[in-house]
């Protein structure tokens, strides 16, 4: 991680901060509660400070992060898409999707459908370093959940999504 990086961060105008945050989690009550948290001593000074948020997070602040993420094999783009930051970093952790031949983006997309008609919200998962066979066998998985168990397991993979999007932000990769 890049101490100048940190201290940037550390230093911008609290207006570009929120919005760098905003682009971690579309949470505004997760972007503001790590907003005062600054300054962060490091990166893993944030992420311990974003987990222990993420944990408190009501359902409606589940949602509204949510509400920053593409459907799993989607393709981004469009008004709704969110910052350029934040779809470039959701482009790069499903990159292992668009490889999927496309017998599997169709399953992804019917399975999405099956996940969202059950939960009412979209299937959320850490996808990085994942395939399409892959996040597909966990989406199907995941169906047999309650749904309690399903937002707590959200509540893990955003945390997740979180961490790497702030360790790149902080280390100036983003």
């Amino acid at each position: 991680m890049s101490a100048d990086e940190l201290a940037r961060f550390n230093n911008l105008p609290a207006a570009a901060a929120r919005q760098a945050l905003l682009d971690c989690c579309s949470s505004p009550a997760w972007a503001e509660r790590m907003l005062s948290g600054r300054p962060y001593s490091s990166a893993k000074d944030a992420v311990r400070q974003s987990s222990a948020i993420v944990a408190r997070l009501t359902q409606a602040d589940l949602e509204a992060a949510l509400g920053g993420h593409p459907r799993i094999g989607e393709r981004l783009g469009g008004a709704d898409s969110g910052s350029g930051r934040s779809e470039a970093w959701s482009r790069a952790e499903q990159s292992g999707v668009s490889d999927s031949d496309e017998q599997t983006a169709r399953e992804l997309a019917t399975s999405n459908e099956e996940y969202e008609r059950r939960f009412g919200h979209i299937y959320l998962v850490s996808a990085a370093g994942r395939t399409g066979p892959q996040l597909l066998a966990l989406l199907r998985a995941r169906l047999r959940n309650s749904p309690a168990t399903e937002w707590q397991v959200v509540r893990t993979e955003l945390q997740k999504i979180i961490e790497i999007r702030l360790r790149a932000l902080l280390a100036g990769t983003s």
